[in-house]
């Protein structure tokens, strides 16, 4: 990847709605070549998808989130791929993670309610052959995504006292 794809990548993770212009301003380059260096990385999937980052407490949805550590049995020949495939074809699954140290896969759903989490876990999950177990925790409260912190923050108004 080049310097400039790098810094493009950079700016707009702070916000992917700025217009190519404005980052051809912001890194001295010409508009056309901001443009190029974008589609490129749209076309190779560098940049997958352009969403915004939302606060659900405040939009009124009463979503259940849940984080799913997930052990399983590798496949011979496949290893873990095929498994979190088949996990993350499931429309409730939001993000499957391989990870290190006590369980293979961590898996992020998200459903109406604490039910249907629950079906997805003891219904589809679980039943899998190479699941060896599950542990589900349920977020109840998001305060920092993706490097944005959701909840306004409130200044101290308290008097200072100085000894």
């Amino acid at each position: 990847m080049t310097e400039l794809k790098s810094k493009i990548l950079d700016i707009l993770k702070e916000d992917a709605r700025r217009e190519p212009a404005l980052i051809a301003t912001m890194l001295g380059k010409e508009e056309a070549e901001i443009k190029q260096a974008i589609t490129e990385m749209e076309r190779e999937k560098v940049i997958v998808k352009y969403v915004p980052v939302i606060n659900w407490n405040k939009a009124d949805d009463d979503k259940v989130t849940a984080l799913i550590e997930v052990q399983i049995t590798p496949e011979r020949g496949r290893g873990f791929d095929a498994i979190a495939e088949r996990i993350y074809l499931y429309p409730e699954v939001k993000t499957v993670y391989l990870m290190s140290g006590s369980y293979d896969l961590q898996v992020e759903i998200e459903g109406r309610t604490l039910r249907e989490v629950a079906d997805f876990v003891s219904t589809k999950l679980s039943t899998i052959d190479s699941v060896l177990s599950t542990k589900t925790h349920f977020i109840l409260k998001k305060y920092k995504q993706d490097g944005i912190i959701l909840e306004d923050h409130q200044d101290d108004h308290r008097m200072l006292i100085s000894p």
